[in-house]
């Protein structure tokens, strides 16, 4: 086989920069493993790089994609691996010499290449990595829900537990319910037993979220939300907030926190540039936190959660490969519950 089908990245603006088409299979090196893809996921990012990508070196034409699932088809003799192994992908390129790989924190790494951001990636019929950026699958998921643990699942494990550092008793805000990452983070909080309040503007979502172990749910946008806040915290507050839409919600984030609470933010889909709070910060002793993914140890870590509590990431629609434009509109919609995935039959 000297070629495989792809959504390559061929401009920038709409779905008219993203193309499917035949691409060249990807030529294995020593160490690497070349694995077979059965699905893969959108994620907010892949919008960013189809739109313009501003800030992330690339070079067209780019086979688009982080995350997937598959199994693989060529390893080393001797690999840990072997062909038909079912596979999730961890989707850094890290040089592991820097200070932060060395410590093990790639995902730090100075020099990191992220599939579908800087390099080819997961949206393909194939793909070549390194051997240690595979873990194994969780075998009780369908390749779908497989492939949203490498990077909605990941990112969201981090912020709980890495960087929020979640302990037992306290209670967790996850704002805009219904992406991928804040879905993610619902139903790890859900299944450790976390008492965990979530928002939306769609009322709708909120009793999805119900369904799924949130203990309440509030609107977003209404007038009386941090006062429905305080009556389900007692007068309290949260403990930590989960985070990803920046701007037009980063006051209500700031005020939902008990005295010396947390926030942990990975994203600003409304807007990078919220008022600091700096007064309610210092006087509040309240910790402000970045993420972004995670590493190959929390990815590890959280494949054996997956499987120990029996946690199946929720999916919103699954699309093949050939309707990929039908997939970006979906996801640019913001009308989605749950991961959106793509499939190579």
């Amino acid at each position: 086989m000297d070629s495989m089908r792809a959504a390559v990245l061929i401009g920038h603006g709409g779905n008219e920069a993203v193309s499917v088409a035949e691409r060249p299979m990807p030529l294995r090196k020593p160490g690497e493993v070349l694995v077979r893809l059965r699905a893969a996921g959108l994620n907010r990012v892949d919008l960013y790089m189809r739109n313009g990508g501003a800030g992330i070196t690339h070079s067209l034409p780019m086979i688009m994609g982080l995350d997937g699932a598959g199994t693989v088809e060529e390893a080393d003799p001797g690999s840990r691996r072997s062909p038909g192994d079912p596979v999730v992908i961890y989707p850094i390129r890290s040089c592991g010499q820097c200070e932060f790989c060395l410590r093990g924190e790639e995902v730090l790494c100075t020099s990191a290449r992220y599939l579908g951001e800087n390099i080819d990636g997961t949206l393909a019929e194939f793909v070549c990595v390194p051997e240690d950026n595979l873990v194994a699958k969780p075998e009780h998921l369908d390749w779908v829900e497989a492939a949203s643990l490498c990077v909605a699942g990941l990112t969201a494990w981090r912020m709980i537990h890495t960087k929020g550092q979640v302990k037992p008793g306290e209670t967790v805000l996850v704002f805009g319910i219904g992406g991928s990452v804040s879905l993610a983070a619902l139903q790890l909080l859900a299944a450790g037993g976390v008492k965990t309040i979530v928002t939306s503007r769609d009322p709708a979502k909120l009793e999805k979220a119900r369904s799924l172990g949130a203990f309440a749910g509030l609107r977003s946008d209404g007038d009386g939300f941090l006062d429905d806040l305080r009556d389900l915290t007692g007068g309290r507050g949260v403990d930590l907030v989960i985070e990803n839409v920046g701007k037009a919600v980063w006051p209500l984030a700031m005020r939902s926190l008990v005295r010396g609470g947390r926030i942990v933010t990975c994203g600003a889909t409304s807007g990078d540039d919220p008022s600091a709070d700096l007064r309610r910060l210092f006087i509040r002793q309240l910790q402000v936190l970045g993420s972004t993914l995670g590493t190959r140890a929390e990815l590890v870590a959280l494949a054996d959660y997956v499987n120990r509590h029996q946690v199946r990431p929720r999916i919103d629609r699954v699309y093949p490969l050939a309707r990929v434009h039908e997939a970006f509109d979906r996801l640019e919609t913001g009308q989605q519950f749950g991961k959106i995935g793509i499939t190579f039959d």
